[in-house]
């Protein structure tokens, strides 16, 4: 069956183009994509990101539970509110899901995992914190909305009382905060700065029509998936999954081998390290008109790689994509569309940082 967000009429109302997303039925746009897309990057744009997941754990063991469970070292929090990226592993090294965990106090973690990895993230977690008696609570009272752009913070900013708009200005990158009834994050999945804010569900319709007030524009599943690639940000399901190592998917950055912490997938992990990893995630760059799109073939020198995700970037004005290829590819490329092999550039992203092209791009 079919799952709606607490917005769902909301969108319907403004004339959103409705798509099935993981089960969900969400909107992928509001008229134009390009125009929800330039939003973002030029002025403020927001997302009903309701259908993730918070998970919120309880208990004295938890972060000694977040230690096995997670690739990358939950003691890099220290400090209330700070966030965390990180993989969630298998034994065999195999990425479960990506998700965000915030410290609040040493008995109470929160956790926002993808809603297309929904029951298998419970399950896991839940199995997992057994030995360490932690509470798993799926908060399912609570919607989020993701405001992002340069004007972003400004714009949410202007709606919040004198003290909650204190601690948000304030607020430094990766980190929450508590106020007005919100949980405001500094983090979001487009590049650009702005606020992923998990409200109550009874006060969700009311701030989305507050923000639009305000002159952030309502933007969808389209342009979400322009703006992350563009931003080199992964796409569980798309870019990997768990038959795909943090190595393999462009992850490295996120797993901690800090001495004496035996996660989960760990010695899988440094067996493929020693051994030599086999293929590494690129970007793609394509100078001639087309779109790159998932499951096309890259030929390379050293052997054949596979687009993972591809589309044309409106920041850029040309096709970009990730590709998962081997180990030692890099310069000049060539995929194979429609049986013709046209020229890419092998690049290192992001594509596009403060609304521009990074160098090489």
């Amino acid at each position: 069956m079919t799952q709606h967000t607490i917005l769902n009429a909301t969108h319907r109302a403004l004339g959103a183009k409705m798509v099935d997303f993981g089960g969900w039925d969400m909107p992928l746009n509001y008229g134009s994509q390009i125009e929800e897309h330039h939003a973002v990057r030029r002025d403020a744009g927001m997302f009903d990101v309701s259908h993730m997941t918070v998970v919120d754990l309880h208990g004295a063991k938890t972060r000694a539970f977040l230690r096995h469970l997670f690739a990358n070292n939950i003691d890099k929090l220290k400090v209330s509110g700070k966030a965390l990226y990180s993989c969630m592993l298998n034994e065999t090294g195999g990425v479960i899901d990506d998700l965000i965990v915030y410290f609040l106090t040493e008995n109470f973690f929160r956790v926002v995992v993808n809603a297309a990895t929904h029951d298998k993230d419970l399950a896991w977690i839940e199995k997992q914190a057994e030995a360490f008696d932690v509470k798993v609570t799926e908060r399912a009272d609570l919607s989020m909305i993701a405001v992002q752009g340069p004007n972003a913070r400004a714009k949410v900013q202007a709606l919040l009382s004198p003290t909650t708009r204190e601690k948000a200005i304030k607020l430094g990158k990766f980190v929450a905060v508590d106020g007005d009834g919100l949980f405001i994050a500094r983090t979001g999945y487009t590049g650009e700065d702005g606020y992923e804010i998990i409200v109550p569900q009874a006060q969700a319709v009311g701030l989305w029509d507050k923000l639009i007030a305000a002159g952030v524009a309502p933007a969808g599943l389209g342009a979400r998936d322009t703006l992350r690639l563009e931003a080199g940000m992964n796409l569980y399901g798309q870019d990997m999954d768990e038959t795909i190592t943090p190595w393999e998917a462009g992850l490295a950055w996120t797993v901690s081998l800090d001495e004496g912490r035996d996660f989960i997938g760990r010695a899988a992990l440094e067996k493929q390290k020693a051994a030599g990893v086999p293929r590494a995630m690129v970007g793609l760059v394509m100078d001639e008109k087309g779109v790159l799109r998932h499951g096309q073939r890259v030929v390379t020198p050293q052997g054949d790689g596979e687009i993972l995700s591809g589309t044309f970037s409106p920041t850029l004005g040309k096709a970009i994509a990730f590709a998962r290829v081997p180990a030692a590819a890099s310069g000049n490329a060539e995929v194979d569309i429609r049986g013709k092999l046209v020229a890419v550039r092998l690049v290192k992203y992001p594509f596009v940082r403060d609304g521009k092209a990074c160098a090489g791009v």
